[in-house]
């Protein structure tokens, strides 16, 4: 019986080990799970060590299923949480213990507080949302003074970063703008195209977020299914995030939405592979995983009109202002009634969604990480003295 087959060693540039941090709340959990199948495929182990919410049981088995990807967690509230520095603080002895542990080469930070920490290896922060950026767009104006000690922390962790990085331009502006200069780069997200496939195409819209979430603004879809031709499917759990209870942010449910609650990975792709539009029209978006998979289905794409997915979807998407109703129910009715339009649409967003592979996101944090070895000065060897 053959071997079983073993990812080859690491280029000599590359890191032997990585140590990343996760959540499993939201597009951070995929975001690590896709980057952590690209390095241990080129022979990397990574230990993902996970604060907050614990996985759910399909979240686990993705995980286990990625040979080379060792998954640690500790149950502790994350920065942007009520109460959280005493948790941030206890997960931050558990990570440096762990960085000893496994001997990482580099450092991947999920977070921003964590930043500051004096940890051995150098360390990359990967910049997915900010608490202070996502009040400015969804509140409409500064994070109130009770959030000063989050700016603290943030801010320090930011300095303390050898390189922060940001999968979009617009990402990148914001902490800058909230939190001062960063030493900085952009390296998109990106999804493999193969897990998406168009099916033929059935006359609903779909949507993925959670209701009660105001930066997704799934909300306003809501509001406006009874206004739409076609039937409205949105996916999204419906348990708050801080956690304790449920909440879809709505009164009574229109007749033609459905509110399919969260959805298996596999499960949503199905989803958006039988949609013929896809909707998501948000305040506040750093990327948008969702966004991208919905394109590589073959939907037709109409988002909210704000600078982050400006510059991922240039003209691949019909944009509408995140609180214009009108201008959202305008424009779904347009893509419904127009078929060789919505085709067009559809087309122009699968090509658009093609320059975001997978495999771009990894080999543009393989040079992450191996920009921060060739510059972060070696530590001092020990030398023995004559007394």
């Amino acid at each position: 019986m053959p071997a079983e087959p073993h990812a080859a060693s690491p280029p000599a540039a590359h890191p032997r080990s990585v140590l990343m941090t996760t959540d499993a709340i939201g597009g951070v959990w995929d975001f690590s799970l896709e980057l952590c199948r690209g390095l241990t495929s080129r022979g990397i182990a990574v230990t993902l060590a996970g604060t907050g919410p614990a996985p759910s049981a399909d979240q686990a088995a993705a995980a286990a299923a990625i040979e080379g990807l060792t998954l640690t967690w500790r149950e502790l509230r994350l920065e942007w949480m009520d109460d959280s520095w005493d948790d941030v603080d206890r997960a931050g002895a558990w990570l440096l213990d762990l960085e000893s542990q496994v001997g990482a080469d580099v450092v991947h930070l999920n977070g921003y507080a964590h930043g500051a920490l004096p940890w051995s290896a150098p360390v990359a922060v990967a910049a997915h949302s900010c608490v202070c950026s996502w009040w400015e767009a969804v509140r409409g104006g500064p994070a109130p003074a009770s959030w000063d000690l989050y700016r603290n922390r943030v801010r320090a962790g930011l300095s303390g970063a050898d390189l922060v990085v940001a999968p979009t331009r617009a990402m990148l502006a914001a902490l800058a703008t909230h939190h001062g200069p960063v030493h900085g780069a952009v390296v998109p997200n990106g999804r493999t195209p193969a897990d998406y496939a168009a099916r033929p195409k059935r006359r609903f819209v779909c949507s993925a977020g959670r209701l009660w979430d105001d930066a997704k603004n799934v909300r306003m879809l809501a509001s406006a299914a009874p206004d739409l031709p076609w039937p409205v499917y949105v996916a999204g759990d419906p348990r708050l995030a801080t956690g304790g209870g449920t909440c879809t942010g709505i009164g009574d449910v229109p007749r033609n939405l459905r509110l399919l609650g969260r959805l298996t990975p596999r499960d949503l792709r199905v989803l958006l592979s039988r949609a013929a539009i896809c909707v998501l029209p948000a305040k506040y978006e750093p990327f948008g995983l969702t966004v991208l998979e919905a394109a590589l289905s073959g939907c037709a794409l109409v988002v909210g009109d704000i600078p982050s997915l400006r510059e991922t979807w240039e003209d691949a998407a019909v944009f509408v202002p995140p609180d214009d109703r009108e201008a959202l129910v305008g424009a779904v009715r347009a893509l419904a009634a127009d078929d060789g339009g919505r085709a067009d649409m559809a087309e122009r967003a699968r090509r658009r969604a093609e320059r975001f592979p997978a495999e771009r996101m990894v080999a543009g944090w393989l040079d992450v990480y191996a920009s921060l070895r060739r510059t972060r000065p070696a530590p001092a060897k020990e030398t023995a003295c004559a007394s």
